[in-house]
């Protein structure tokens, strides 16, 4: 597992992931307990979808 997910895409997770679960605490809904999956993409510089969608917002691989 590399990293793919840049520094201002790896902020934006943590605060919408963090907007999420405030929500969900607030209103009861559950679905914005998905913000716990934004937080750990952010918090780990890593998004399993991005390799599938040939995405790279920033880390530098071995290679560049």
């Amino acid at each position: 597992m590399s990293c793919n997910a840049g520094k201002i895409d790896r902020a934006l997770r943590i605060i919408v992931g963090i907007a999420l679960i405030a929500w969900a605490i607030m209103s009861g809904n559950i679905f914005g307990y998905a913000g716990v999956i934004f937080v750990l993409t952010g918090a780990i510089g890593f998004c399993p979808f991005y390799p599938l969608l040939g995405i790279n917002t920033g880390c530098k691989t071995k290679n560049d």
